[in-house]
C-alpha cells in the first residue's frame, strides 16, 4: 500500500467545480493510461495499492484534473478527499498506517491554497 509522493502540482481556481468521474476520464487520456495506470496517472491520486499498480481500481483519492492541458490539483477535490479520509460518505478503505501520510499529503495542498486541513484546526 502506497501514499503517492507530493508533487506540488499547480492549483486550479478555487471555485472550479469537481466532478471526479469526468476528471478520471480526462486524467486517463492526459496520462495516456488507456490500458493500465502509469506514473503520470498515479500523480493525480494520493494513494494506490502498491501490490497491484497496474489495476485502475487500486487508485484512490483523485485530487487533480486536466485544466488547459495541464494536471492541476483542484481545491474542491482536496476537500472532498479530506472529508472521505475522515469518514464522510462512508470513508475510504485504506490501511490505518497510511492515514497519517495521506492526511499530511492533503494538508500540504490545503496550505498551498491558503487553508488549514480540518484535522489540523
Amino acid at each position: 500500500m502506497t501514499v503517492t509522493r507530493y508533487h506540488d502540482l499547480p492549483v486550479a481556481r478555487r471555485d472550479r467545480e469537481w466532478d471526479g468521474d469526468a476528471a478520471e476520464q480526462r486524467v486517463r487520456a492526459w496520462a495516456h493510461a488507456k490500458d493500465a495506470p502509469n506514473a503520470a496517472y498515479r500523480d493525480a491520486h494520493v494513494w494506490y495499492d502498491g501490490d497491484a499498480p497496474g489495476n485502475f481500481t487500486g487508485y484512490k483519492l483523485l485530487i487533480a484534473d486536466v485544466v488547459g492541458g495541464k494536471l492541476k490539483v483542484v481545491p474542491r477535490a482536496v476537500m472532498s478527499a479530506g472529508g472521505i479520509v475522515q469518514g464522510a460518505r462512508g470513508g475510504v478503505d485504506l490501511p490505518q498506517k497510511d492515514i497519517p501520510r495521506v492526511k499530511a499529503h492533503l494538508a500540504r495542498y490545503y496550505a498551498k491554497f491558503g487553508d488549514t486541513a480540518p484535522w489540523e484546526r
